[in-house]
């Protein structure tokens, strides 16, 4: 047997390490520009932050935050193509997917910011509410399907009045709006996402009134549903168009929201700080709501069974929710 000498180890050491490594993925190449579309709700705190905090530096040159107010200027936005990059609902996402608008849903960063609130602590659960008016933004959206979901586990039908079924919706364009009915005692209760839920206590406090989150949706959600408290509400969305061209930096997005994740969380103070001019609400509201929005950065593709099951409990109370199926595989990246 041959054996090496100690030049022919030395050599083959040398050879070995200048040899190329294992394949990796490749980086993302920096965009000029990164507009990152989000509601007034809890996840665009984490957008903000993230933004602000300097994690999505790598991403782009130019990182920018803008809101979109109502799900009708969500739709217009992807059907012109301005909108690339977006936080929407997950049932939104389905049924935008199933439209063939090519939505994709990159992860889930919420699991449930809906709350029931009012100054009648009496109304603490769903079957309290018979005869009595309820506030609901975004009409023909994920707060009124899912508020009717839990009416129909109850055997209540809403209607515009009480005289036309056992509890009124008063429908709002804005979060905001249901506010204002709530304060002015004009609604019982209203349903509300935070930080708008937050924002409502505290206006109603300068009003002279006590308004609490009477209900918390996610747990009503569970009890009505038996699929726990997890409501995995709303997510990054993509356009496939986006994803074809930029596939790293749609992970690099993803990563840099993890920790934007966990930073918030942790901290809610700073992030507050940073979304309030963003999201036009004082920070104390915005620190306030952060404990109560679930924030999180779950991957969409590991999260598909509980997504479905929650798809399968709107679907079957109105298939058109979720655009007549379920999504395919490769709506979940």
């Amino acid at each position: 047997m041959i054996r090496p000498n100690r030049r022919t180890a030395l050599a083959g050491l040398a050879a070995l390490l200048a040899a190329p490594s294992l394949p990796r993925p490749a980086a993302a190449e920096p965009l000029p520009q990164l507009t990152l579309w989000g509601p007034p709700a809890g996840p665009s705190i984490t957008l903000v932050h993230a933004i602000a905090s300097g994690l999505l530096r790598p991403i782009a040159g130019k990182v920018v935050f803008k809101a979109w107010r109502t799900p009708d200027e969500l739709r217009a936005g992807l059907t012109s193509g301005t909108m690339q990059t977006f936080v929407l609902p997950t049932q939104s996402a389905a049924n935008l997917f199933n439209k063939g608008l090519g939505v994709r849903l990159v992860n889930v960063m919420t699991n449930g910011l809906l709350y029931l609130l009012s100054a009648d602590p009496s109304l603490a659960s769903v079957a309290a509410l018979k005869g009595r008016s309820v506030a609901v933004p975004f009409r023909n959206d994920t707060p009124e399907y899912v508020f009717r979901r839990l009416l129909a586990a109850e055997g209540l039908t809403p209607g515009t009045g009480t005289s036309d079924g056992d509890v009124a919706l008063q429908f709002t364009g804005t979060p905001m709006e249901a506010i204002q009915l709530l304060v002015t005692g004009r609604a019982d209760a209203a349903l509300l996402p935070e930080p708008a839920a937050s924002a409502a206590i505290l206006r109603a406090g300068m009003a002279g009134r006590t308004v609490t989150r009477v209900l918390d949706i996610q747990k009503a959600w569970g009890a009505a549903t038996g699929l726990g408290t997890v409501l995995p509400q709303a997510g990054l969305g993509v356009t496939s168009a986006f994803l074809a061209e930029h596939p790293a930096t749609v992970e690099a997005l993803h990563d840099a929201l993890a920790k934007a994740t966990a930073s918030v969380n942790a901290d809610p103070a700073r992030a507050a700080n940073d979304a309030a001019a963003p999201l036009g609400l004082p920070w104390p509201v915005i620190e306030q709501a952060i404990p109560h929005s679930n924030l999180v950065a779950q991957r969409a593709g590991t999260v598909r069974e509980p997504m479905e099951a929650v798809f399968r409990a709107l679907a079957a109370f109105d298939p058109k929710i979720i655009g007549g199926a379920l999504p395919t595989a490769d709506f979940y990246l």
